[in-house]
């Protein structure tokens, strides 16, 4: 049986307590082997490592030598590519393809993204007058903000960790991760790699636990945490909120959402079908992206519903190395029973379902996995619990609109602000909607079209802060003002 273990100053090392956790298939809910739970001790340990070193080697390279390991770390995980790609299958059940196009290649090219950021990364310089005519020089400097507590979602287990410990370790801090409890294989392989880039011990720190009364909890009230980062859902982004203001520590926060698209009757009907399949249905609907909300101009509404019927349709379910399957399992049978209570709550308030609303029957092999089906719904009020409540999964509701301010209003009415998807042939028509979103990224005529230079996060209860290019540096580096007196 496999066992993942914590990574803690450059070695695995088994919990003192000796608690452990399954981890299971979400494919067939088979045994993929047992995970350590960290206690207190564990954290501590992990903490306390990476405080040290803050003032070890890693401490002592230049930006230039930390460019060279870090990038070093992206190549070796592209080398052990299959590896990876193997660990993020099982974990999450997702289809080698989409894992292989997506999480792997991007999870090592955030190293490299966020070095080349930093090193150009430029600060501020001001000359000024003084009473006595020789002037002073002021100019900024920025340093590492020291230890950052990385807590990491399961639906993109590899790329949004990295998303997080690339920009942290290119600023010179050092991080303790706790990836989800569902989905511990690529960040525990990711410790292998560091010592085989040669990355001082201490850098990079695994935990592994779940949160209230367990890893998370204790890693995120650690007075030795200088501050945090954190991906998922936002009861959880708020618990977290609430400990890091004990020695009011950074946080930034990426948290849920309920984003709404826009199809106008003037769109590319096949482009704004495929875009919106892609946003509600890849990855099984587990991404905080996602479109859960459409909004059809009503002379394309019946024409849009039947393609988007048409296409789900087509949706091949099966295990990741099916080459032939391009939706798998949800991540757990927990979160598909989450799933599926929506599905009932969407029947219940009056939803009629178009396609999907329950539990496929993949065959005695696949039957126990954590399979759902793709679903769509149309003929619900904007207060159902359904159009306001996150889902997180493979399902849309379709509604017709009649006029641009309604389906700006309608689209704005939600307690989240993460993301907006517009489909227009009109340029004018799609900037003064997008500028009209309340939301911290909006796309016209595409999904999850991503510039790593560009800002990335969310407004209302989506979350605090931004990460993304030189926006997301602002949060791992101290600047601080030097005046020099001339």
């Amino acid at each position: 049986m496999k066992e993942f273990k914590h990574f803690i100053n450059g070695q695995y090392v088994v919990s003192a307590s000796g608690k452990t956790f399954e981890n299971r298939s979400p494919v067939d809910n088979s045994l993929l082997g047992k995970t350590y739970e960290a206690g207190r001790e564990e954290v501590d340990a992990a903490v306390q490592a990476a405080k040290a070193a803050l003032k070890g080697p890693w401490g002592k390279l230049t930006q230039v030598e930390r460019t060279k390991l870090l990038n070093k770390v992206a190549d070796r995980i592209n080398e052990r590519f299959e590896e990876f790609l193997e660990a993020e299958c099982l974990d999450t059940g997702k289809p080698r393809s989409i894992a292989a196009h997506i999480d792997i290649p991007r999870g090592a090219a955030n190293f490299k993204a966020f070095t080349e950021t930093v090193a150009n990364l430029p600060t501020e310089g001001f000359r000024m007058d003084t009473p006595d005519g020789k002037g002073a020089m002021n100019f900024g400097h920025r340093t590492p903000k020291g230890v950052i507590a990385v807590v990491a979602p399961w639906n993109l287990p590899l790329l949004l960790m990295t998303w997080k410990v690339g920009p942290a370790l290119a600023c010179g801090n050092t991080v303790v991760v706790k990836p989800s409890e569902e989905t511990p294989m690529t960040t525990t392989l990711l410790g292998e790699v560091m010592n085989e880039c040669g990355v001082p011990p201490g850098v990079f720190n695994v935990v592994h636990g779940f949160g209230p009364d367990s890893a998370g909890e204790f890693l995120t009230t650690h007075p030795d945490v200088n501050a945090i980062t954190f991906t998922g859902e936002t009861r959880t982004g708020e618990a977290i909120m609430k400990a890091a203001a004990v020695g009011l520590r950074n946080i930034s926060l990426e948290c849920g959402g309920k984003n709404p698209g826009i199809v106008f009757a003037d769109c590319d009907i096949e482009k704004a079908v495929e875009g919106t399949m892609r946003s509600a249905f890849v990855n099984c609907g587990q991404v905080c992206l996602g479109t859960e909300r459409v909004y059809v101009e009503r002379p394309i509404f019946d024409k849009f519903l039947a393609r988007m019927k048409e296409e789900v349709a087509k949706l091949k379910l099966g295990r990741p190395e099916d080459e032939q399957a391009n939706f798998g399992p949800l991540v757990s049978l927990e979160h598909r029973a989450k799933v599926k209570y929506y599905y009932d709550l969407a029947v219940e308030e009056g939803a009629k379902v178009e396609i999907g609303g329950g539990i496929p029957d993949m065959g005695n092999d696949l039957n126990d996995g954590a399979w759902i089906e793709p679903t769509i719904w149309t003929g619900l009020a904007e207060d159902a619990r359904v159009m306001r409540e996150e889902i997180f999964g493979p399902c849309c509701h379709i509604s017709p609109f009649d006029s641009e301010d309604e389906v700006i209003e309608r689209a704005n009415n939600t307690d989240y602000g993460l993301a907006a998807a517009i489909w227009t042939e009109n340029s004018s028509r799609a900037i003064r909607v997008a500028e009209q979103m309340e939301a911290g990224i909006v796309w016209v005529n595409s999904w999850f079209l991503r510039d790593l230079r560009t800002s990335f996060g969310g407004a209302k209860q989506s979350g605090i802060g931004r990460e993304g290019g030189v926006h997301g540096l602002e949060f791992y580096t101290e600047l601080k003002n030097i005046c020099i007196k001339l």
